[in-house]
């Protein structure tokens, strides 16, 4: 299983990378975890526009799924071969109502299901996707919000991706002893201190400590924040290697 960080920038893109999207592969099957603004773009350097098998949006906030609108754009009006087969797209509730209304001129309602074919995520869900096996928990953010456990059932390694979200017990125990555990830390500790938001790298660093996780990457930290003090905090309660995403890294799990 193969994991390249796409985008990994929180709230907005940075200068440096488009906002959060990743892609999980494995056999030829490429599953994409979120497409954040600017993603659709850095995505080509990764995957060809019709190369993806699936999407799962954690959540409905735009720098987690916006880019889905363009991708509908490449999908339903490709000009080579006719209108696209429509894919899995695993969402919240409102998924399809929510990229229509933001995409805001489509043919009809129901286009975006014509190349989309839309699944609802629930809180403790299980699925599959080709070699991949799929777990998701609700965590706590604003809006409904979901984690993800990406298991390749052939090698049993396993990538947990948070998702955006304040601590929970949820994510703990769905990245328990994960081979990789994804983690957003969007604040500094002692800055910020709003509840059900974000974590910050001091807590990112708790849960994956607490969860046993093998290694922990951090993602999601806005232009604003100094991820190098998040790195630093998350390495002082974290024992195993640690890391900050960034644009174009390659995991192989």
């Amino acid at each position: 299983m193969k994991l390249t960080v796409v985008g990994c920038s929180g709230s907005f893109p940075s200068a440096e990378s488009a906002c959060s999207s990743y892609l999980v592969e494995a056999g030829g099957y490429r599953l994409l975890l979120d497409m954040g603004n600017g993603a659709l773009g850095e995505l080509q350097r990764h995957s060809g526009l019709y190369d993806l098998d699936a999407v799962a949006l954690s959540h409905l906030h735009p720098d987690h799924c916006i880019d889905m609108c363009g991708y509908f754009v490449a999908r339903y009006y490709r000009h080579e071969g006719g209108r696209c087969e429509p894919i899995p797209v695993y969402g919240p509730r409102g998924t399809e109502r929510r990229l229509t209304v933001a995409y805001g001129d489509t043919p009809s309602d129901s286009a975006m299901s014509e190349v989309f074919d839309f699944r609802a995520l629930t809180a403790g869900g299980a699925f599959e996707l080709g070699p991949f096996s799929v777990r998701t928990e609700e965590v706590a953010h604003p809006v409904e919000s979901y984690a993800f456990r990406v298991t390749h059932r052939e090698s049993g390694r396993t990538l947990v991706y948070s998702g955006d979200t304040g601590t929970c017990g949820a994510l703990t125990e769905l990245a328990r002893d994960a081979d990789l555990f994804l983690c957003e830390a969007s604040f500094t500790d002692g800055k910020e201190d709003i509840p059900g938001l974000h974590l910050n790298g001091r807590e990112a660093g708790e849960c994956a400590q607490d969860a046993g996780v093998e290694r922990l990457v951090l993602t999601h930290v806005p232009p604003w924040t100094d991820a190098k003090v998040n790195l630093r905090d998350a390495k002082d309660v974290f024992e195993g290697p640690v890391e900050l995403a960034r644009p174009g890294a390659v995991y192989e799990l």
